[in-house]
């Protein structure tokens, strides 16, 4: 446990004018940029907005507009700008989809192209990236059950070398392994991955993966993501570390269609994970503004929500959970690195009403809460006044600032920082 004290750091720097010259007893103000703090959504509008150009406006899938709610002049370049726009207002981390068998449909011919245009808008606009997932037994690529499994372990490995590789200085973060408790178990419908895991075990293939992940860019962020907050997920992790894999954070799915968790819960789930004492990221937030899923559906993709699920007093309850979501988890729980929010706009996955905007791109109750608690309440900003020597101290919460036209970082063990500022 901890407090919000440990999201904040100070930082000594020494304010000089372009010849080095330090600005002395001068009174100056200093603003926060980007907090350290991965606050995410899912980013896949931003996938669609750098593909709308090819995109055909009588195709556009439901989950983003109904056809018959579509108007004849339906652009879906200023629509998908919109939506990407409203992201940007409040987040600085983002993921990106990388699902096998959508990102390449026919094998030899992945949309590389698109995914990094995406990531290049979003590292232009100061957005950390992460790519989902590397390695998964649902979505998988269906081409890969013509071949026996030593081919697919060699395509797979070679698979993860390409997008790592390929995708370095753009994207340095990446889900290496998805759902790895239910992989071996999985018997929804055959799947390459499944056959892997049966054959090589759960650590076995883990580490496959995470070594070639971690070859291709020693200094990249490796998660193992799950759903499964059990002991059993506890477990997992603990084999696989001491079987040397290099997980460098651990991703705690948290779909909540069937409720929300509630403060307890997530107490109890983190002190479960704490305990390896590696960063955390809550990697697929979810939490409704509709009814219930049934306790007795077992699977989430059995539910399908039914339009106008929102309503005004949902999204109100939407908007309170949420805020203590985040406030018991930032304000409490160093550890934690990262939230990312899944569905940005309502009707995605499972039509959900999950997003903090509706289908038409309006905002609910959550987006301005969430606005403010980013933006304004956990933001530092303010005035100092330099010594005769042009020296500051400077408090505030970890991250990017910028003092004059000069930038400094504020984080943990920060050495000091000589700031050029012209006058």
């Amino acid at each position: 446990m901890g407090s919000l004290k440990d999201r904040k750091a100070s930082v000594k720097i020494q304010v000089v004018d372009t010849n080095g010259k330090p600005v002395a007893n001068t009174k100056l103000s200093y603003n926060q940029t980007n907090h350290e703090f991965l606050f995410g959504y899912g980013a896949f509008d931003f996938l669609s907005y750098a593909m709308a150009d090819t995109m055909d406006p009588k195709k556009v899938p439901e989950q983003v507009l109904r056809p018959q709610d579509l108007d004849p002049n339906w652009n879906p370049k200023k629509f998908f700008e919109t939506r990407v726009n409203k992201w940007l207002e409040i987040f600085n981390y983002g993921t990106l989809p990388f699902y096998w068998g959508g990102f390449e449909k026919t094998e030899g011919n992945p949309n590389t192209e698109g995914l990094k245009k995406a990531a290049q808008i979003m590292k232009d606009h100061n957005v950390k990236v992460k790519g989902h997932p590397l390695c998964w037994h649902t979505g998988c690529a269906e081409w890969l059950l013509k071949y026996d499994n030593a081919t697919i372990l060699e395509k797979q490995l070679g698979r993860i070398q390409r997008e790592v590789e390929g995708f370095k200085g753009l994207i340095d973060m990446w889900d290496v392994i998805n759902e790895v408790v239910i992989m071996p178990v999985f018997d929804r419908y055959d799947n390459a991955i499944t056959r892997l895991c049966k054959e090589h075990g759960q650590i076995g293939l883990v580490k496959k993966v995470f070594d070639q992940a971690y070859k291709y860019n020693p200094q990249g962020t490796f998660l193992i993501n799950d759903f499964n907050m059990s002991e059993k997920y506890a477990e997992l992790i603990q084999a696989c570390l001491d079987a040397g894999v290099p997980i460098t954070a651990i991703g705690l799915q948290s779909h909540q269609h069937q409720g929300y968790w509630g403060k307890d819960k997530i107490e109890e789930v983190l002190e479960r994970y704490e305990r390896f004492n590696l960063p955390i990221h809550f990697t697929e937030n979810t939490i409704v503004s509709g009814p219930k899923v049934p306790p007795e559906i077992t699977d989430l993709n059995d539910w399908h929500y039914e339009d106008g699920a929102s309503t005004p007093e949902l999204e109100e309850q939407q908007k309170n959970q949420l805020e203590e979501w985040y406030r018991t988890i930032f304000e409490n729980h160093p550890l934690v690195k990262a939230i990312t929010g899944w569905d940005f706009t309502d009707g995605m996955w499972l039509n959900a009403p999950s997003g903090i905007l509706h289908k038409d791109g309006s905002e609910k109750p959550a987006f301005g809460m969430l606005k403010h608690l980013i933006k304004e309440e956990w933001h530092s900003q303010g005035e100092i006044t330099t010594d005769a020597n042009g020296y500051a101290v400077i408090e505030g919460f970890k991250g990017e600032y910028e003092i004059g036209n000069g930038k400094f970082v504020i984080a943990d063990d920060a050495a000091e920082q000589k700031v050029t500022v012209s006058k």
